[in-house]
């Protein structure tokens, strides 16, 4: 994650990713996942930019905060727009099935 510290505009392809995720697999979570991906990569900009800092810290504890919540809303989005979606499909094909019957 250290790459997008100093590539900030990365994270702004990680977030077309999971809209075009949310799109194809109609997954709200990814939407939400593409959205978080967004406002960090706004932020993380502003941050490079130095308009939210002056750049003299050695740490960043904003991270310690923020990365984690990317990376849960990252794995629920990928999880649920693949897994979740096949779960789904079989609900459907089981209650499609039981109605014909």
């Amino acid at each position: 994650m250290g790459l997008l510290i100093k590539y900030p505009w990365i994270v702004f392809l990680v977030a077309g990713g999971f809209a075009v995720l949310g799109r194809w697999r109609g997954a709200r979570s990814a939407w939400v996942a593409a959205a978080l991906c967004l406002v960090y990569g706004v932020y993380e900009y502003l941050v490079y930019a130095r308009a939210l800092c002056s750049g003299e810290r050695n740490i960043r504890v904003d991270l310690l905060l923020i990365y984690p919540a990317l990376l849960v809303a990252m794995i629920v989005a990928l999880w649920q727009s693949f897994v979740g979606a096949h779960t789904r499909c079989q609900i459907i094909i089981c209650a499609h099935d039981s109605l014909l019957e």
